[in-house]
């Protein structure tokens, strides 16, 4: 039991060390993954290896290549059907949002929003604007929305990474959840659907015209 524990833990710390790797492109998008190369890098034996990459490919990040595993390539047409997406299932939660959260969980929410104003650090913000379109999609009261809405975040991580590296996009996304939340407080479900739209839009938009560039492409494997 105990050798199980171990490789467990080992695992989940491969795992989350590799995420990072390739959330902050210092495993970069193409790049090959090989598991005896990781086991020397990570001081790791072959199964904890196998359990992390597996687990990584189930979220995107890392594909198969042959017998082998590849940081997976940024795709700008999945990228574009994640937008569509949430779009179509934020708005609908939003608009539930209103009819539904109590006074006291939008006064909590708008906590949150405060306390996470000084986050500075891409991380710090990736974390803090998920937390709020989670929060915001767990007031609709259905379970399915916040599953589907944490699931399509979770999908689109490394590119908030990179709209996160940027300080004017952390403030721009910082000011657009505030004023998301003022029309949730003030019942407006039209303003909120449309804000809510506007922002991931405009989101989607900028990763686009930056993921876009045939600079970027050409060093970075985007397809």
């Amino acid at each position: 039991m105990t050798g199980d524990t171990e490789r467990t833990t080992q695992t989940t710390q491969l795992y989350e060390r590799l995420r990072t790797s390739i959330l902050t492109l210092d495993l970069l998008p193409g790049q090959s993954l090989a598991e005896r190369g990781l086991e020397a890098r990570f001081e790791a034996s072959r199964t904890p290896v196998r359990a992390a990459l597996v687990r990584l490919e189930a979220e995107g990040l890392v594909r198969r290549d042959g017998r082998s595993f590849a940081v997976a390539p940024i795709d700008l047409a999945e990228i574009g059907q994640l937008a569509e997406y949430r779009e179509a299932v934020e708005t609908a939660a939003v608009r539930l949002a209103v009819q539904r959260a109590s006074d006291d969980d939008l006064d909590a929410l708008a906590d949150e929003l405060t306390s996470t104003a000084d986050a500075n650090a891409a991380g710090e913000s990736v974390q803090a604007g998920g937390d709020f379109h989670s929060r915001l999609a767990e007031l609709a009261g259905n379970p399915f929305f916040s599953t589907a809405v944490a699931a399509s975040l979770r999908r689109l991580e490394r590119t908030r990474w990179l709209e996160a590296s940027s300080a004017g996009s952390r403030d721009h996304a910082r000011d657009e959840h505030l004023r998301i939340l003022e029309a949730v407080r003030a019942r407006d479900a039209d303003r909120a659907a449309a804000l809510i739209a506007e922002h991931i839009r405009g989101t989607h938009e900028r990763l686009r015209e930056a993921l876009s560039s045939e600079d970027w492409r050409r060093a970075h494997a985007v397809s």
